[in-house]
């Protein structure tokens, strides 16, 4: 066990701003009862500690958690054990509120432990949402937009600068302004990026343009045409380097595109696709699934 807790002491697992937070939350001014907490549990000490008296933090943005992912480290921790203790806070003598570890948590209860190892340590309601913002932000499987509102809350509600958030995370400040400019496109693209219909790279190219009508035009091109990333940062690199009167020309036409493709769309029940170069020269895409599909739309053509 001594090895185990020396190890523990390095704070591996844990990522370079969640690290920092807890260290920085051990310097809190101790009042009257959290000297008397810690005479019951030393701060920094690792503890077994009944699953039932832990509840959970009430600042953790995740609020999904995969069933069958559970499932798997449940049996996991039932062949190997807790591997990383989770990180806890005590609320009084037989109660602790989780800081960090909430699926080595439920997975614990489903693999039916009674009880779990856990770090105690000491942290305000602040400390406590950044460090669960934080935790959710250095989740791997997190997309552009969950990670950009993530700092945005962080901003907003713990009060941080860039700089600060940039050193809370172990991002530097440019990384981070490029996630929080991403908040600044209409919703439907970000709607799209947080679907993984376009790439943070196709995003990004789209935030050059200020008209928001012309950046939705693009971005629905983009998903009907499959357009790479380097496709839209040539269309927005010409819309954006082009004469005004040349521009508004281009704009005026991307959208009579948009308007008469959903048009024909409404016609045949099919998504129809319209594309042109600047020389006029183009195609009208029609997909069908089925022969009886393509009968359909023949019949409305009277072909």
């Amino acid at each position: 066990m001594d090895n185990t807790v020396s190890a523990l002491k390095k704070n591996r697992g844990l990522g370079r701003g969640l690290g920092a937070l807890l260290q920085d939350s051990d310097n809190v001014n101790n009042t009257n009862a959290e000297r008397e907490l810690n005479a019951l549990s030393p701060t920094n000490s690792m503890n077994e500690i009944l699953l039932a008296n832990i509840v959970v933090n009430p600042f953790q943005p995740r609020t999904h958690f995969d069933k069958a992912a559970l499932e798997e480290l449940a049996e996991s921790i039932k062949t190997q054990g807790i591997i990383q203790p989770i990180t806890v806070r005590q609320l009084n003598r037989d109660e602790y509120q989780l800081i960090s570890g909430e699926r080595r948590l439920q997975a614990s209860k489903l693999a039916g432990f009674t009880t779990i190892p856990a770090y105690i340590r000491k942290a305000d309601d602040q400390q406590m949402l950044e460090m669960a913002l934080i935790e959710n932000i250095q989740r791997e499987n997190l997309n552009a937009i969950e990670i950009a509102l993530s700092y945005q809350r962080l901003m907003v509600e713990c009060n941080l600068k860039q700089d600060e958030l940039g050193e809370r995370v172990g991002k530097n400040r440019t990384t981070v302004n490029n996630y929080m400019r991403l908040l600044k496109l209409p919703i439907e693209i970000q709607a799209g990026l947080r679907d993984e219909k376009i790439s943070m790279g196709h995003a990004r190219a789209l935030i050059s343009i200020e008209d928001a009508n012309l950046q939705i035009d693009i971005f629905n091109r983009a998903i009907t045409e499959g357009w790479s990333v380097r496709k839209v940062e040539e269309v927005v690199k010409e819309l954006t380097s082009a004469p005004k009167n040349i521009e508004k020309g281009q704009k005026k036409e991307m959208r009579s595109f948009e308007s008469l493709s959903q048009k024909l769309t409404n016609l045949f029940g099919s998504k129809v696709i319209i594309s042109a170069d600047q020389k006029g020269k183009g195609e009208i895409k029609v997909p069908f699934n089925t022969e009886e599909e393509l009968a359909r739309i023949l019949g409305l053509l009277k072909v």
